[in-house]
């Protein structure tokens, strides 16, 4: 079934239309249209993708499963921003939603946010006790209506969101059963350790979003002297192993626990406007060929 990985690591590498600027916040600038960002995905040699925001594909599930294939794409998942802490809210029907396209499409994963009901991430309030117990059993049953539909549900922490720091994932990962989605750049700028993660708690980690960051910017987002947005917008994130973060480890540790799933070279970009030359692509691609090496040195990791 398309969306399921093979074993080889160099087969589990997936693309995510951020990378090329694609983003649900509104204002956060230029916006490329899917055949570009398809077509430089395709032409690198990744298997599958993300879908990108509401907007990005086209509406119905079988238009999306077509543009996807009409590149040689697999759809593998979607990030879905939504409610937890709200008791009077219910976040089901919004999952419920985004889960009938990627059955279709037969995608694998459902990557969800706390999202804190703003738009963008440069703020976010603080929950009190009873906003947590609300969020994590919200957790539990996102967890189980994936499950029932064939779908692995996980929590992505994310810089914005009422998930954000290394204590806040542990507190999900001690209180509720869902999956981890493991984003190596965001679990840094909020002042978590990816490692430690990858290394600790490996049998909880369903998905990975492989990022890799300037930890100066990071350090300036994490003391309120720059905004999230302003940060990505400076050039926060960078090419796999050209930042901060010890990629080389987490995919080490989540190789040798027998991590099976993706991972997804995602690094967030801010358009000024249409891109000049190569544009956004030439980073994609030093992170996939950087990624394939790491898979090239060890000949444990499933090449």
């Amino acid at each position: 079934m398309a969306g399921v990985p093979s074993e080889a690591l160099a087969d589990r590498i997936a693309g995510a239309p951020i990378s090329w600027g694609v983003c649900e916040v509104p204002g956060w600038g230029h916006q490329l249209p899917p055949e570009v960002v398809l077509a430089e995905m395709s032409a690198l040699g990744l298997a599958a993708t993300e879908f990108g925001p509401d907007g990005f594909l086209p509406e119905s599930a079988q238009d999306k499963v077509a543009t996807l294939r009409s590149h040689g794409l697999a759809a593998i998942g979607q990030f879905v921003p939504l409610v937890l802490h709200d008791a009077g809210h219910d976040p089901l029907p919004d999952l419920e939603t985004a889960m009938v396209d990627l059955v279709a499409a037969g995608a694998s994963t459902v990557v969800i946010a706390a999202a804190t009901g703003a738009d963008g991430y440069d703020d976010r309030p603080q929950l009190d006790d009873q906003g947590w117990a609300t969020l994590l059993a919200n957790l539990d049953r996102l967890a189980a209506a994936a499950a029932a539909r064939g779908l692995t549900a996980t929590l992505h922490p994310h810089v914005g969101t009422m998930v954000e720091t290394g204590e806040e994932t542990d507190r999900v990962l001690a209180g509720s059963r869902i999956g981890l989605c493991l984003d190596t750049g965001h679990l840094l700028i909020g002042g978590g350790d990816p490692v430690r993660v990858a290394r600790e708690h490996p049998d909880r980690i369903a998905h990975t979003h492989l990022k890799d960051v300037r930890l100066d910017l990071a350090r300036q987002v994490q003391a309120g002297e720059t905004t999230y947005t302003d940060a990505v917008a400076a050039g926060m994130y960078v090419p796999l192993g050209q930042g901060d973060v010890d990629i080389a480890a987490i995919v080490q540790a989540l190789e040798d626990s027998g991590y099976a799933g993706w991972y997804v070279l995602e690094q967030d970009t801010i358009l000024a406007g249409v891109p000049e030359g190569d544009g956004p692509v030439a980073d994609v691609e030093a992170s996939y060929f950087y990624l394939l090496g790491l898979a090239a040195q060890h000949s444990g990791v499933g090449i």
